[in-house]
């Protein structure tokens, strides 16, 4: 271990483990000050008291222990459960990890544990261009996502069904049929094909089945609108926002939500944060003779923006006046 030190903490005190996580087996990297080589331990994937107690045993003789783990499967109760009983965690951002290019490279658990062992150390040094440490949001935090989320995932399993009802229909020449209306009811039995019959019975009843799983996603979406509508667990600050955000023509409950909830509840250090988070920061390629612009990763914040721009009464050479 080198002898460099970060902020008041040295090196040389500091124990370093990198955690390898999977649903069978928890792989462990411990770095210690009076060894040369990491140890490595094989654990059984999500035995949080074993790991603890492997911990505290490698840290026994020295003052500081540092954690980190991929974000991943897992989520952050291990984060936020290490914090609990006194140990540093660091959640690493896995597509900011750099890794070998070869195209048939050898990889393990073992060489991912030491790998990310290696970049917490760059880290703790204050390296912050090795890979990205990613925010650990509270309980409350997670809990109030859950309702935009699982609104964004039934929209897709809604489209889905639609389009399906949608395409068995017209492969039998049956077309201007809108499964998305509520006030009407599509009674399949009645409908005739291209060719003057009725639907033939199997694929009768698969459109039935179709049509009460889209039924059932419609009723659902209902319910999680309500609930995400509602002030959750968390600062009742951010529920302020969202209802803010909801008086502002343009802006919508759902829009409002994931604003208020996903973006307004982080605190960043400059404006280049805030465009990177949204996806807003363009990403260059310059390489040799080529120089270009990839574009940007996300244009959501820019449509909620036009759409804000489109209502609002305010002409462009003003809007910074508004908000």
């Amino acid at each position: 271990m080198t002898n460099a030190t970060h902020g008041n903490q040295t090196s040389q005190v500091t124990v370093y483990a990198a955690i390898e996580l999977s649903k069978k087996s928890w792989v462990i990297s411990i770095a210690r000050p009076d060894r040369d080589q990491p140890s490595i331990h094989r654990i059984t994937g999500g035995n949080f008291s074993e790991l603890v107690g492997r911990l505290r045993t490698a840290a026994k003789n020295f003052g500081r222990i540092l954690v980190c783990y991929e974000a991943g499967y897992d989520g952050f109760w291990l984060a936020r459960s290490l914090t609990k009983v006194g140990i540093e965690c660091r959640v690493l951002d896995p597509a900011s990890l750099q890794v070998n290019r070869r195209a048939r490279r050898v990889k393990t658990d073992r060489i991912d544990a030491l790998a990310l062992l290696r970049a917490l150390i760059a880290i703790d040094r204050g390296d912050r261009h090795v890979c990205a440490v990613v925010r650990v949001p509270t309980l409350e935090e997670e809990d109030a996502r859950r309702s935009h989320r699982e609104r964004q995932r039934l929209v897709r399993e809604r489209t889905a069904h639609i389009n399906r009802i949608k395409g068995l229909l017209f492969g039998q020449g049956i077309r201007g049929v809108e499964p998305k209306l509520r006030l009407s009811r599509i009674d399949f039995a009645a409908l005739t094909t291209s060719e003057g019959h009725p639907i033939p019975d199997r694929l009768r009843r698969e459109l039935e089945r179709e049509y009460v799983r889209l039924n059932l996603v419609e009723q659902q979406l209902r319910t999680v609108e309500k609930e995400r509508d509602t002030a959750d667990s968390q600062d009742p600050a951010v529920d302020r926002k969202r209802q803010m955000l909801c008086a502002l023509r343009g802006i919508g409950e759902a829009s409002a939500a994931i604003l208020a909830r996903e973006v307004f509840v982080r605190s960043f250090a400059n404006r280049r944060q805030l465009g990177s988070y949204l996806g807003l920061t363009p990403s260059a390629y310059d390489s040799g003779s080529t120089s270009r612009c990839q574009g940007i990763s996300s244009a959501y914040a820019v449509s909620c923006l036009s759409r804000w721009r489109a209502n609002s009464p305010l002409p462009c050479g003003d809007m910074s006046r508004q908000g």
